[in-house]
């Protein structure tokens, strides 16, 4: 009997799209779902006439597979995965390998790395991006493992992947857990993009005064630009078109506004809390979608401390370019903070991460996927060691050249009495990261006073440390040479 080249395991909608993917690229393929009948399902339904194969249980599933067996994993995240490779592993032959396509934390994926290669199997943790239409027609693919692992299935990734100008949206990114972290991080930019649209949004209507046909026509021309062309900004403009069937009405405006968040985001801010990288564009996401889920508290508050945005006096068309350049700059600092906090897991992890490699493919295929990503690319191209993307000549002078618009943004927002937080973490991380220095030159006073943390001067070597008995005065600073 012949035996199918990859197998899948997870007829969630991405399992399926990507089953169907993989075989649409010559390959044939065999599947399995804990629940038989969604795997009927997906035979009876999307299946007939292709090379896919449904299978009733693991051992037929395994069985199946021509050696070394490659098994693509798409589960919820954390016991399940957990579940399914213990399933396995005493059905598995050595070298055979298991990928883990789900977006798992980087954490587990270090773990089940060591634990499968030291007995002989394989493992991919492989972040996907790019949602149900990106498993089925091209995502961006994110595998972390062995290189040796990568060459085996990259006959395959290469084909699944994204297709751009500059090849498909896949690369090997490193070792243990490094594929799982750069989507995690991903994600955490996604959430500033969002989060950065929305503000927008919310600016345009409440302040601007546009209705749902002037918001799509702006975002559809903003969607034309070299700096704001993406698939967020593209689906945005679609958003606004659409009219809910049963009121007639907009449906964004039927929508609760109250987001919901899976984890991603939230281990990006805690991975950069751990690392001592300062993402607060990230963070304001995170945060944003926490507090927008205090809906019932949030519409008693409105009944007492009460706002209304007042009457916009100024220029509309105007409001609009300095709200796109606004969103163009936080934009820039969002994915700084993001490649930022790459380039410290790279170092802190030995994950030896390819910055510009990143940026390429998620030029295609991926959720964030964006016109300027070839600026990004191009900037660790040139500069391998470019500590912040701010420093990158087109990017300085982007938000030189824009940072007034941005400025009367905020302050429009602020006057208003609409919470920017993505906007103004943006503006706070440009005008602290530039600045020679800041008054935490009080805070370290302050810690050295109650509680003889001590302190560094500007006068003297840096790695040297002072104390002062700041209760009397004619005492002379005492050096220390240690901290704590």
């Amino acid at each position: 009997m012949t035996k199918q080249n990859f197998g899948l395991i997870g007829l969630a909608v991405m399992g399926e799209n990507l089953a169907l993917n993989v075989e649409s690229r010559g390959f044939s393929v065999a599947v399995y779902n804990r629940t038989a009948a969604k795997t009927d399902e997906f035979m009876a339904k999307r299946a007939p006439g292709k090379n896919i194969i449904g299978t009733k249980t693991l051992k037929e599933f395994v069985d199946s597979l021509e050696r070394p067996r490659r098994i693509l994993v798409m589960v919820q995240a954390g016991k399940p995965v957990d579940a399914v490779i213990d399933q396995l592993k005493p059905m598995l032959e050595p070298d055979d390998m298991i990928i883990d396509g789900g977006n798992s934390l980087y954490d587990d994926t270090e773990r089940r790395t060591k634990d499968l290669e030291s007995t002989g199997f394989g493992f991919v943790g492989m972040g996907i991006s790019g949602g149900e239409e990106g498993a089925l027609n091209g995502a961006s693919l994110m595998p972390g493992g062995t290189q040796t692992a990568y060459g085996q299935l990259e006959p395959i990734l290469t084909k699944i992947a994204a297709q751009v100008d500059d090849g498909p949206c896949v690369t090997f990114i490193g070792p243990g857990g490094a594929g799982h972290y750069v989507k995690m991080v991903h994600n955490g930019i996604e959430y500033g993009d969002m989060q950065l649209i929305a503000e927008a949004y919310d600016l345009l209507k409440n302040v601007g005064g546009l209705n749902s046909q002037q918001l799509q026509e702006v975002f559809a021309e903003w969607n034309t630009t070299d700096e704001l062309n993406s698939f967020l900004i593209e689906i945005t403009a679609n958003i606004f078109k659409y009219t809910d069937p049963e009121t007639q009405k907009p449906l964004v405006e039927i929508i609760m506004d109250a987001a919901g968040q899976k984890g991603t985001g939230r281990w990006t801010v805690m991975s950069a809390l751990e690392l001592g990288v300062s993402i607060p564009t990230i963070i304001a996401a995170v945060n944003a979608r926490i507090i927008s889920s205090y809906k019932d508290e949030r519409v008693k508050a409105s009944q007492e401390l009460t706002w209304s945005a007042e009457s916009y006096s100024g220029d509309t068309k105007e409001f609009v370019n300095k709200v796109r350049d606004a969103l163009y700059c936080s934009k820039i600092c969002s994915y700084a903070q993001g490649m930022a906090l790459l380039s410290a897991a790279s170092k802190s992890f030995n994950y030896e991460l390819a910055l510009s490699e990143i940026a390429r493919i998620w030029k295609g295929g991926c959720i964030i996927r964006a016109g300027f990503l070839d600026k990004i690319k191009t900037a660790f191209n040139d500069n391998s060691s470019l500590p912040n993307l701010l420093l990158a000549p087109e990017f300085k002078q982007t938000i030189l050249d824009r940072q007034s618009a941005w400025r009367d943004v905020l302050a429009t927002a602020s006057k208003q009495g609409i919470a920017v937080p993505a906007f103004s973490a943006s503006l706070d991380y440009f005008d602290s990261y530039r600045r020679d220095r800041l008054p935490q030159n009080l805070t370290q006073a302050q810690r050295d006073y109650f509680g003889a943390h001590t302190y560094e001067r500007i006068d003297k070597t840096r790695g040297e440390y002072f104390h002062t008995e700041w209760t009397e005065t004619d005492k002379q600073s005492l050096q220390t040479g240690t901290t704590d």
